[in-house]
């Protein structure tokens, strides 16, 4: 009989090899993609920014319908020749009347006004319409017989009384001559501040008058010392001639100050 000899037994099987310890790794995600300067949304942002700017600049626009125009500096008399210092630019809303007045882009300096305007007023058109024809006139005044705040743009009368010295010779006779009445002060200068200022010296007032009467004033003046008297207001017409009563009967204004 035949012995079978078996062999070893077969090993088990292998166990399993353990569970690696710790965290499972899941799967890897896809890298993200980084945003891009035309992404649509991006676009669409900055589109909405600038279209509400532009919208509210044109409201702010259609808003504001001011417009710049001249106004006076201060109280001028009609007949002031207008400077620069005489001007304000100012921006109003005319709305339709914008037209009647003096746009900043005119230049009015050097043009007479044909009536007076106030501190503040904005200048009409019309302000330099119709102006009669005028000369300058300076006059020699004592400091002594000019009013201390006389300025631009008053309107004044300007008397001749008797000269002084002729009091020593016996010919005065104290008449007083309205020689120049309404007229616009065009500038005043010489005159000696302080209580230094000698009441001898002598200041320039220049005003305006009629063209055709400028001979008749020099005449009337013949070289006696003038006193000048500033008017209340600046209110009214042009002066269209200069007055010039006869010299012959005393005139009834009372007599200037002494020197």
């Amino acid at each position: 009989m035949t012995s079978v000899r078996t062999g070893p037994a077969a090993a088990p099987a292998a166990s399993a090899a353990p569970a690696p310890t710790g965290r499972v790794r899941g799967p890897v995600p896809r890298r993200v993609r980084p945003p891009r300067w035309l992404d649509l949304r991006l676009v669409l942002g900055v589109l909405l920014v600038l279209v509400s700017v532009l919208l509210g600049a044109r409201v702010v626009a259609a808003a504001d319908t001011t417009v710049p125009v001249w106004s006076a500096s201060g109280d001028l008399a009609a007949g002031t020749v207008l400077s620069a210092d005489d001007l304000v630019a100012v921006d109003v809303r005319l709305d339709d009347a914008a037209d009647r007045y003096l746009a900043t882009s005119t230049r009015p300096e050097g043009r007479t006004l044909a009536r007076a305007v106030r501190d503040g007023e904005l200048l009409p058109r019309s302000v330099l319409e119709d102006v009669p024809d005028l000369v300058q006139l300076a006059l020699p005044v004592q400091a002594g017989f000019v009013p201390p705040g006389l300025t631009r743009g008053q309107v004044v009368d300007v008397y001749a009384v008797a000269d002084p010295a002729a009091g020593a010779t016996g010919t005065a006779d104290g008449q007083v001559t309205l020689v120049v009445g309404t007229a616009p002060v065009q500038a005043v200068s010489g005159r000696t501040d302080g209580v230094l200022s000698a009441s001898a010296t002598t200041v320039q007032v220049v005003v305006s008058v009629a063209a055709d009467s400028a001979d008749d004033v020099l005449a009337a003046i013949a070289g006696r010392p003038l006193v000048v008297v500033v008017r209340g207001s600046v209110d009214g017409a042009a002066p269209s001639a200069a007055t010039v009563p006869s010299t012959g009967p005393t005139s009834s204004a009372p007599a200037g100050p002494t020197g």
